[in-house]
């Protein structure tokens, strides 16, 4: 039996579901460390946002669905302040889950990189999925709103967690099957 290249072996390596998964977590680590940046940095921009949303104060105004509207400053800043600390515990796991997956990269192991991953993209899938799609965009009806409608951004978000959490759990070399 002949030994491969040792050239050919480190290509043949770059293009495994463990280095997929190792560039996918850390782009969504590296969106969401920024998403953190920018909320800090420009506080008042996203405030504006999640006050119109909250508010509900640019929707058809329908009677039936305005008793749901938050109006208090002081609650649709603790809602902020909460979107923020949310998307920086999320961010930290996934930077902590993509130097796992780094790790294991060369190590061969894998299962703690995936717990990790999983964990984070969990948060983000939380973040856009619940907090964005289901209770700003149905309860809070953002979708009625041409000013403050975050669903199209809420969507891809879900899509890039969702397509980087079924990479980390794709089988990788030395794995075996994700516990």
């Amino acid at each position: 039996m002949t030994q491969a290249h040792p050239r050919r072996t480190r290509l043949l390596k770059l293009g495994s579901p463990p280095v997929a998964a190792t560039a996918l977590t850390a782009t969504v680590a590296l969106y969401m460390t920024l998403v953190v940046f920018g909320n800090l940095t420009d506080f008042g921009t996203n405030q504006l946002f999640v006050r119109h949303v909250l508010s509900m104060d640019t929707t058809f105004k329908d009677p039936d669905l305005m008793w749901r509207a938050v109006e208090s400053p002081a609650l649709q800043n603790a809602a902020y302040v909460a979107l923020i600390a949310w998307e920086a515990t999320a961010a930290a796991v996934l930077l902590a889950a993509t130097r796992l997956w780094i790790t294991g990269l060369r190590r061969d192991t894998y299962n703690r990189a995936r717990a990790v991953s999983t964990v984070g993209l969990v948060m983000v899938l939380t973040l856009f999925g619940i907090g964005f799609l289901v209770i700003g965009g149905e309860w809070f009806a953002m979708w009625q709103s041409s000013d403050w409608n975050g669903l199209d951004a809420a969507a891809r978000n879900v899509a890039l967690a969702a397509f980087t959490l079924l990479v980390v759990h794709l089988p990788g070399r030395g794995s075996g099957r994700p516990s």
